[in-house]
């Protein structure tokens, strides 16, 4: 029997039960289809990690105390030694000015008359800007000389400015964070979330007025900008031998965002390959299923068979017409399986938090697993069928 020939004859053998061959492909649609949803919601939510880690900035170094092991150790906590003056020292290794910022972060509860809202302080230098992507939508950023005299001065995000200015140009105008007034001089453009955390709940003010706010003289941490990704590597080397240097008796980590991103992508992605792996168990399930119809059809076509063979077919021709229809009841779901699969992910990124991104080669590894437990799960039922002997088949009731 030809390949076409036999394709024609599975084809009509699954025409004259329809209804049986629908519910047979839907084990195998819903395995393809849940296989690509998972996948792509997966890659998604990798992709949007990785622009949030990408939105702060380009070519950043976190200088943090303690040893932190992006591998899978962990890290040991430490209490920061870190002082303002590192941030010239750092400026130095890096050979830029406004190259290096620092942080001390605190919430607090802003207000402005009756109306209140809880902020994330941060208490910066005047290079933040330049070290990450903060742009301003008015106003402008504190100086140099605010953080060197202590000047009482703020900048709002976006959503604390909507929340205690509504309608109004906070400009010029005086609020009050922990019971001390600053003045507004400039607010942020709306950024959105990083990580979860709106950063338009952020206010900023000078590093010393922070220190001297919440009665602290370290700093939290250090963010230094490397002028080409080409340097990233070699100036993290160089950031811990100046700090050694400054700080004999301390340990302390520089991450880049390159290692930051990597260990991201492991997480998501071996959680991607978790929930496709799930997904897969109703492929198998399907192909249970497939398995299962296909020997009853053997059962039912007993007499077929053996007029079949009486009339000279080979083992070979009805092995391949059997494994035909399992493989054709497979590619099929596998197709209405991926459109709908495809269908799905648009649907959940456009009207859903949740973002997903296609990939290509999801539909691609459904559709051939698809096909691939056609073969194994049809070969069994088309070996009874190949082997029956014609004389006894022929006498089947």
């Amino acid at each position: 029997m030809r390949v076409a020939e036999g394709l024609r004859v599975a084809l009509d053998a699954l025409r004259a039960n329809r209804l049986r061959s629908l519910l047979t492909m839907l084990g195998v649609v819903i395995g393809v289809s849940a296989v690509v949803v998972l996948v792509a919601i997966g890659a998604g939510a990798q992709r949007e990690v990785e622009s949030q880690v990408e939105g702060l900035g380009s070519n950043l170094i976190v200088v943090l105390p303690g040893r932190i092991d992006l591998s899978g150790g962990g890290g040991a906590p430490s209490v920061s030694r870190l002082q303002l003056d590192d941030v010239e020292a750092l400026e130095r290794v890096v050979g830029r000015e406004d190259s290096v910022t620092t942080t001390i972060a605190s919430g607090e509860s802003v207000r402005v008359g009756a109306r209140e809202a809880f902020a994330s302080v941060n208490g910066t230098t005047e290079s933040t800007p330049e070290v990450f992507n903060r742009p301003l939508a008015r106003g402008s950023y504190f100086r140099e000389a605010d953080v060197d005299t202590r000047r009482r001065v703020v900048v709002l995000g976006s959503a604390i400015a909507e929340r205690l200015f509504p309608g109004a140009d906070p400009l010029g105008r005086q609020v009050t964070i922990a019971g001390v007034r600053f003045r507004v001089v400039g607010v942020f453009a709306e950024t959105g979330e990083a990580f979860g955390v709106s950063r338009d709940t952020e206010v900023h003010i000078p590093v010393t007025a922070a220190q001297r706010l919440l009665g602290v003289q370290n700093v939290d941490g250090l963010v230094v900008k490397a002028p080409t990704a080409d340097d990233v590597e070699p100036l993290q080397r160089a950031l811990l031998a100046a700090l050694d240097d400054r700080y004999p008796d301390e340990e302390f980590s520089a991450v880049t965002q390159t290692q930051i991103l990597g260990t991201i992508g492991r997480i998501l992605g071996l959680l991607t390959a978790v929930l496709a792996a799930i997904a897969g168990i109703s492929l198998l399930v399907g192909g249970v299923g497939v398995s299962n119809i296909m020997l009853v059809s053997v059962r039912e076509r007993t007499r077929e068979i053996g007029l079949r063979k009486a009339l000279g077919a080979r083992q070979r021709d009805i092995l391949l017409q059997f494994l035909a229809e399992a493989v054709l009841l497979c590619v099929v779901g596998g197709l209405l399986g991926i459109g709908l699969g495809v269908g799905v992910s648009l649907l959940v990124d456009a009207v859903s938090p949740l973002p997903a991104v296609i990939a290509w080669w999801s539909p691609v590894l459904a559709f051939a697993v698809s096909v691939g437990v056609g073969v194994f799960f049809g070969v069994v039922p088309a070996r009874r069928a190949g082997r029956l002997d014609p004389v006894v088949a022929l006498r089947a009731e």
